[in-house]
């Protein structure tokens, strides 16, 4: 049996995709990982990659969700997009880093969408590869 958290990271994931679909973007892939990290969905919103980190809460004694992404998970998440472009052959499309908050709490579900969390330039250490655009 898998853990709670887990269980309850997944059932974000799945509630996080079905509403970036309604609004109308597409999930390309889900779980990307690579040894920077992971990146939970990458989806397309027209020509715009859009890297998406998903945090799910099932009490809000941590915070709320949208408060989890602090500078260290940033930049992993920019180094990840880095390497899906790369595999992906996909530098030359615009992309942007959302989050979906996703908040279960007293039988109720609270789901929140921020778009562009992260300036790329704060999430890249110095020296990054010059071939990058960012």
């Amino acid at each position: 049996m898998a853990a709670r958290h887990l269980s309850t990271g997944k059932a974000g994931e799945e509630l996080a995709a079905a509403f970036l679909i309604e609004k109308g973007l597409k999930v390309v892939a889900r779980n990307f990982r690579c040894t920077s990290g992971e990146i939970d969905l990458v989806c397309e919103d027209g020509k715009t990659i859009v890297f998406v980190e998903v945090k799910t809460r099932s009490s809000d004694v941590r915070g709320e969700p949208g408060e989890a992404i602090k500078a260290a998970k940033k930049r992993r998440l920019v180094k990840a997009a880095a390497l899906y472009l790369s595999r992906t052959r996909a530098w030359s499309r615009p992309c942007r880093f959302d989050l979906v908050g996703i908040l279960f709490l007293l039988g109720e579900t609270v789901v929140e969408h921020w778009e562009d969390i992260i300036d790329v330039r704060d999430g890249l250490d110095r020296g990054h590869a010059p071939w990058q655009p960012w």
